[in-house]
């Protein structure tokens, strides 16, 4: 079937509708199910014509609870059918659905509940009970809805609306209505609640057909909610993958090819993360998926790899997509694993040169020294390894991309001089139809995340700061640097993380490495850290970092990094368990290195120190202590010193702590057992220095 057409002023609700009438019987909805007897998944069907009947009946409902046009509605429920049909139901009366990722956790999350001014609730059992014990969160919130058994909250339930009446002659949304509010992960800063119109349905549509390709024939896996609203607009067949969307690097792999082997998936789109479980489980059983024509993976860097060992589990005729985009804008650009491979013909031979498990150093440019003029020369992969950065592809038709000055504060209005030429290095921003215009009930985020620019015509257009750097290659080719908050603001310049990191995860005995920054900003102190591939022992670690600083020494874009620190298992986020949380790995590093500086422990500063314990023996055995006025104004003296004169000194070994690598918690803790005798061992903390800010050339 060709794919249903998508007219500007469509929204979902209209779409899906379309769909319904087109193909009632179809398989909308494939989902787990509980297991059968023999323990394997069992799995549902929810045609189209019944998902768009439930969406009817639960509009009707909602909108006679006081659910309609406008209203702000908190949901939190399970990925599944109920989830898609409350979201299309809520769309079509033109409520607004508010998202909100659970993984940022409970504070955050009620955070952005209050921010938001809620009106309506619907979600599980679970989330009720939340909502119950954190009122101050909810305190607009009028109507509730219980998906699944209501306990003591009261309100109503999702079964019975579902059982009520249709829709009849409800208004629909027009255009310009807020569609959906949906939160950023808040990975790199406070949360945002990005605003959908229903003016971007068809856009954003439009530009994912141009990389996918899609058509309503299609069978599409998904581990991530969103991406399941669009295949069900696509006309899909959407199969739920068997795997948490909390963790879907613990996904278990020879489930997802059960489920891809059973409904004959035609599509795929999932994260870095849970690609190379996959990948690799497909690897090592020689698994071959013939019907899965399409991969997309997004949501962080994906390493070449991933990219490929899953392109050596495809056929011939598969594509394999590393696509880039924002919660603000998705997608951005895509590139194709052959281009990322440096394969000519793209059929994804495992013996192709370029390889992505050893990628190959080019003697040509695309290091530090000019990053622009890296088109052209083979894989994106090697390319990457030598410190370009890593490619997104083009820019899709529609999505305009220029690279401004690096800023960190609002710019006013768009000006001609703030857009840099090609090779060079800033923040990318973005307009077109399918770009969020602002942020919910945020003008401070707006002020520094929307360029109003005036055009020719006279209409204002906005241009949206992604916060991430790169540039563009000569050949119109998009690169991704790194993000803008977690640069390395050195004496010498400015480092960026990604392309640093790039050298140093072409080691085949570096799984990844990460690039923070210890000290003040403008004067950091660059360190790597590494994650290793497993087998890597402690003697191998050493002998390891040399090897990285000659790496480090034979590019530009790395020269002078010589701190390397492994780490276990580097913290990521919630959401695709694919970025790099690098704002703890550099509280990490600081600890790290400052524990290095401690001095040792000598036998004459345990002498001291037990002087102080043994006052805090003596308060403790006043029980035992004979009743003499003698002892008792020792003992009083003593509680004078351990107690008030400790505590006292707790505000001057603060800083000294932090320098060190201690929480305040054991500075605190440690000066009140040992007083002097402990904090003035420690090494003096550096004054604070002044951010003199620049790039790196």
């Amino acid at each position: 079937m060709a794919p249903i057409p998508a007219d500007r002023e469509d929204g979902p609700a209209d779409i899906l509708e379309r769909n319904a009438r087109t193909f009632p019987a179809k398989a909308a909805i494939v989902h787990p199910d509980g297991h059968d007897a023999d323990g394997s998944i069992r799995y549902r069907e929810l045609t189209y014509g019944e998902l768009h009947d439930q969406v009817e009946r639960l509009a009707a409902g909602f909108h006679r609870i006081g659910i309609t046009r406008g209203t702000r509605t908190i949901l939190m429920t399970a990925p599944g059918p109920d989830l898609f049909a409350v979201v299309f139901a809520l769309i079509r009366i033109g409520a607004v659905p508010v998202v909100v990722d659970p993984g940022m956790g409970v504070k955050r999350m009620l955070h952005c509940y209050r921010a938001v001014g809620a009106e309506a609730f619907i979600g599980l059992p679970v989330a009720h009970v939340v909502r119950v014990l954190g009122r101050g969160a909810f305190r607009d919130v009028r109507t509730t809805v219980t998906v699944g058994r209501r306990w003591f909250w009261g309100g109503e339930t999702l079964a019975r609306l579902r059982t009520g009446p249709r829709a009849e002659n409800l208004p629909r949304p027009s255009a310009d209505d807020l569609q959906m509010i949906a939160f950023t992960t808040g990975s790199t800063g406070p949360a945002k609640g990005v605003e959908y119109t229903h003016r971007m349905s068809a856009p954003m549509l439009r530009l994912l057909q141009a990389v996918h390709e899609r058509d309503s024939d299609d069978v599409s896996l998904i581990t991530l909610p969103a991406y399941g609203i669009l295949d069900l607009l696509h006309g899909s067949t959407l199969v739920l993958a068997p795997v948490s969307p909390a963790k879907v690097a613990d996904a278990r792999p020879e489930l997802l090819t059960d489920a891809l082997t059973r409904f004959r998936v035609t599509s795929m789109i999932a994260s870095p993360a849970l690609l190379r479980v996959l990948g690799q489980h497909l690897k090592e059983h020689r698994t071959e998926l013939p019907d899965l024509r399409f991969v997309a993976a997004g949501g962080a860097p994906v390493p070449p790899d991933v990219v490929a060992t899953v392109r050596g589990a495809l056929g011939e005729k598969a594509e394999f997509h590393v696509t880039y985009g924002a919660t603000e804008a998705l997608p951005i650009s895509s590139v194709e694993s052959a281009d990322v491979l440096g394969w000519a013909d793209g059929t994804g031979s495992a013996d192709r040169t370029g390889s992505a498990d050893t990628p190959r150093s080019l003697d040509a440019p695309g290091s530090a020294d000019a990053p622009g003029s890296v088109a052209g020369t083979g894989g994106t992969a090697a390319l990457s390894a030598s410190g370009a950065g890593t490619c997104v592809g083009r820019p899709l038709p529609g999505m305009a991309v220029r690279i401004i000055r690096v800023s960190d504060g609002p710019v006013e209005r768009w000006t001609p001089e703030l857009a840099l030429p090609q090779g060079e290095i800033g923040e990318i921003v973005l307009a077109g139809d399918a770009v969020s215009p602002g942020y919910h009930g945020d003008p401070a985020a707006n002020t520094q995340y929307k360029i109003p620019e005036e055009t020719a015509d006279g209409t204002t257009r906005l241009w949206h700061r992604t916060g991430d750097l790169g540039y563009l290659d000569a050949s119109g080719r998009l690169w991704f640097c790194g993000r803008r908050a977690q640069r390395v603001r050195t004496t010498d310049g400015d480092l960026h993380t990604v392309r640093c990191e790039g050298v140093f995860n072409a080691h085949p005995e570096v799984r990844r490495a990460a690039l923070v920054g210890v000290g003040e900003p403008g004067a950091k102190k660059p360190v790597v850290c590494v994650e290793t591939e497993p087998g890597v022992t402690d003697a191998r670690w050493r002998e390891l970092v040399p090897e990285l600083r000659a790496l480090a020494a034979g590019h530009e874009v790395t020269r002078g990094l010589e701190e390397f620190l492994r780490h276990p298992a580097f913290p990521v986020d919630i959401r695709h368990n694919a970025k790099i949380g690098r704002e703890q790995l550099g509280v990490w590093a600081a600890r790290r290195l400052a524990a290095r500086r401690r001095p040792a422990t000598t036998a004459r500063t345990w002498a001291l120190r037990a002087v102080p314990l043994a006052g805090w023996a003596y308060l403790l055995a006043r029980p035992v202590l004979p009743d003499h006025p003698v002892v008792r104004a020792l003992w009083w003296a003593d509680a004078f010193l351990s107690v008030g004169v400790h505590a006292a000194q707790i505000p001057a070994a603060l800083p000294r702590g932090r320098a060190a690598g201690y929480r305040d918690a054991a500075t605190a803790g440690l000066t009140m057992l040992y007083g002097a005798t402990w904090w003035r061992t420690l090494p003096p903390a550096e004054p604070a220095r002044d951010d003199t800010p620049g790039t790196k050339k």
